[in-house]
């Protein structure tokens, strides 16, 4: 292994700049992180407490082992439109009785835990990673359903979550609910279609329409209890396979149930002797300087995350603007596909498709660090093949059956993004640091583009072109992209899986490649045609 060497100097002033720039967004990453947290607000969360109930982020932690990491998921869903940041929906990974599982809380604190579009979104990508990474999937319910005022927007996607809940119980993936109030109208089949059921007497309540719509539907006059009360569904209908005292209890027997799953991890284990990288992992808040355009040599990130800072380059002298190269993270190989100096020619995606081919020789999970503004564009590049050379490394990236984990570090632009494994080509987990920034281009050259579209029409109309116009318009267009390039309007709309620290880079990577060892880790080695 080669060790690599640093050239960070922590005591200069661009150091200094990119570092306080970094600790503004984290901020305010924070503090929307903190309306999440908050759920419905004080009065909500004391009016929930006072009938003697856990909120949700209280059943989570007394589910999990005690001390171990819970890694929450797509934190900020929601922000930016109408509803509440966080969707009323807490999802995320943890341990319960030795078992990594996927969780979905609903927050009753929240429009009593009423599903809006933003939920949906959360929960499906929750049931995707459940699914992918073939962990049990435990679901704490106590929802009223819909949020009936969206109802357009969610009724259609929302039977997916039923659909997701059987396709895991068939591939043989266990699925637990634990039911501690209102599951009601859809609600009613997260523990309908679950695999194992809990429910806490005197509180859950299960049925697809409740007193007033059964008097309302049928004439008939029914009580909860007797409608869709825990008891009655422990001993009348069999629905509930549990009857629980009090929430406490509850989550004592679903720990129990999933210590009786017997599952076992599929993926080979990490190393035991992994080392910490020779660098701290503070220097990770100074690297991104806030002009993206400002090259950053990506080995300077590499070093603060890998075990030992030890790295094989591979192609060290080709294709310069992607590094690449093997690794070991906590313990587990990876490759790493890691952009330099933003733009991708015809070299790179050469060297990233023959390197995605040897990682799935070797079953070797991918790790791909995006800072890229795509592939290069210009006469002499096209005439060279830059479709076909980038078709080829978007080929490679989209048939890899490995692994792969994406950090938008940076710029993650055009087909650049795609290249690097983007959300639409499914990587197990892709998280953002607050300086990336993602779209169809950036935002002065998508701006440009349109102003020259716009020039040239009305010289063929023979008009005159305003010019002060097109200063207006160009700078509504780049303030427009800059804004819809974030990474909290990219969270918001569940593009990616959370927006990280820096510094918990590593963290994070080490506890997503274990959760992807819950699965088989097989390389392939059929891909579609390639163009060469």
């Amino acid at each position: 292994m080669t060790v690599l060497s640093s050239r960070i100097d922590t005591g200069s002033a661009e150091f200094a700049e990119a570092r306080a720039a970094m600790l503004g967004k984290l901020a305010e990453i924070d503090a929307e992180h903190a309306k999440a947290l908050a759920g419905g607000g004080d009065k909500y969360v004391e009016r929930h407490r006072s009938r003697g109930k856990l909120t949700a982020r209280e059943r989570i932690e007394l589910l999990l082992d005690e001390g171990a990491p819970f890694l929450e998921l797509s934190p900020l869903a929601g922000w930016g439109s109408e509803y509440t940041v966080g969707a009323s929906l807490v999802t995320g990974v943890g341990v319960v009785s030795g078992v990594e599982c996927v969780i979905v809380a609903n927050d009753p604190t929240v429009r009593g835990g009423a599903s809006n579009p933003w939920t949906l979104r959360k929960s499906h990508r929750a049931g995707e990673i459940a699914a992918q990474n073939r962990m049990p999937m435990i679901s704490l319910v106590e929802s009223g359903g819909a949020d009936l005022p969206s109802q357009k927007e969610i009724f259609i996607p929302g039977g997916r979550t039923f659909r997701d809940l059987t396709r895991l119980s068939a591939d043989g993936v266990p699925t637990v609910a634990l039911v501690f109030g209102n599951s009601t109208a859809g609600g009613a089949y997260i523990p309908g279609m679950s695999d194992h059921v809990v429910m806490v007497r005197d509180r859950a309540k299960v049925f697809l329409g409740g007193p007033p719509l059964v008097r309302a539907a049928t004439g008939e006059e029914s009580d909860d209890e007797s409608l869709g009360g825990a008891r009655m569904h422990a001993e009348v209908s069999g629905l509930a396979d549990h009857l629980a005292q009090d929430e406490h209890d509850a989550l004592r027997i679903g720990r129990r149930i999933v210590a009786r799953l017997g599952h076992r991890k599929a993926g080979p284990a990490p190393a035991a002797d992994a080392r910490e990288p020779l660098y701290p992992a503070e220097d990770l808040v100074g690297v991104m300087p806030p002009d993206l355009k400002v090259p950053v040599d990506p080995r300077e990130i590499i070093a603060r995350i890998v075990d030992g800072s030890e790295f094989d380059e591979f192609k060290p002298a080709y294709g310069a603007g992607l590094v690449t190269g093997w690794a070991d993270l906590h313990g587990y190989p990876v490759g790493v596909l890691a952009n330099a100096n933003g733009v991708l020619f015809s070299a790179e995606a050469h060297k990233a498709t023959q390197f995605i081919q040897l990682a799935n020789r070797a079953h070797t999970p991918l790790v791909f660090l995006h800072n890229t503004t795509g592939y290069m564009v210009g006469r002499e590049y096209e005439q060279g093949g830059i479709v076909k050379h980038g078709s080829m490394m978007i080929n490679a990236v989209s048939n890899s059956t490995v692994p792969h984990f994406s950090v938008l570090v940076g710029a993650s632009y055009g087909a650049g993004h795609y290249g690097m494994c983007g959300r639409a080509y499914d990587p197990r987990f892709l998280f953002a640091w607050p300086s990336a920034r993602s779209a169809v281009m950036g935002p002065r050259q998508l701006a440009e583009v349109l102003s020259i579209v716009a020039r040239q029409a009305a010289a063929r109309k023979g008009q005159p072109y305003d010019e002060e116009q097109d200063a207006l318009v160009r700078q509504m267009v780049e303030g427009q992209i800059e804004a819809e390039s974030l990474p909290l309007f990219l969270s918001g709309r569940v593009y990616d899986d959370g927006v990280i620290d820096p510094r918990d880079t590593r963290t994070v990577l080490g506890l997503c490649l274990s959760f992807a060892h819950n699965a088989p880790v097989r390389g392939t080695d059929r891909f579609g045609v390639f163009r060469m």
